[in-house]
């Protein structure tokens, strides 16, 4: 019997309106989400649509199914009758399934809907993209205990200056605990604007630049005095 397709190529009702709302396909969508790089409410559509997904299979599963043994070459007789009564069933209940995980998509889906018109991809250089990648891998800010510099430190190994730092925090890209002291480490993480770049589509151009520079946010934090 011929099997529904994988995941990958299993498409739904609310795909062309997630990928129209989200600026990406839903296999970069979910892809994004495996690598823990989206919000909240983007985490909630990716975790809602692969539900759907799978429910959406299970349909397929019991139409490939019905279609089997009403095209086959089965005895016609009180036995065929019964197996065809319970995949109808069966296929009613998943598209009753099917229906609700759309639901529950469709809800995760609307306030995306709502903010994608003022949700612009942000441009920035490649050198901070890369610094976005690392931070996203955990990072921690350390202060050398006898020459008191600030470093970055990443699992990647990823050279991350403080003066780039700063930068980042500025535009909003990322932020420190300091509820920990620089000598023992401050955790540097991702905010949602920061996961927002990483995830955007980024339009062509020379390496390590960007169409326009970004205005910081706020002012730059200077480095503690001695």
């Amino acid at each position: 019997m011929t099997s529904p397709p994988p995941d990958h190529l299993t498409r739904t009702a609310l795909d062309h309106r997630i990928e129209t709302a989200v600026g990406r396909s839903v296999e970069e969508l979910r892809q994004h989400r495996d690598d823990g790089l989206l919000d909240a409410s983007h985490t909630a559509l990716a975790d809602a649509h692969r539900d759907l997904v799978a429910a959406e299979r299970d349909v397929g599963f019991y139409r490939l199914r019905l279609a089997r043994l009403a095209s086959s070459d089965l005895p016609v007789d009180q036995a065929l009758f019964a197996r065809i009564d319970r995949t109808i069933d069966q296929l009613a209940q998943a598209a009753r399934l099917r229906d609700a995980k759309q639901t529950t998509a469709a809800a995760a889906l609307e306030p995306i809907e709502a903010d994608a018109p003022r949700q612009v991809p942000r441009q920035i250089p490649t050198k901070d993209v890369a610094a976005l990648l690392a931070i996203a891998q955990g990072a921690k800010l350390h202060e050398h205990l006898v020459t008191h510099r600030l470093a970055v430190a990443t699992p990647t190994r990823t050279r991350i200056s403080y003066a780039q730092l700063q930068r980042l925090e500025a535009n909003g890209f990322v932020e420190r605990d300091s509820s920990h002291p620089v000598q023992a480490g401050q955790p540097v993480t991702l905010t949602d604007a920061g996961r927002a770049v990483l995830t955007s589509p980024r339009r062509a151009g020379a390496p390590g630049t960007a169409p326009a520079p970004l205005p910081p946010a706020f002012p730059a934090v200077s480095p503690p005095r001695r």
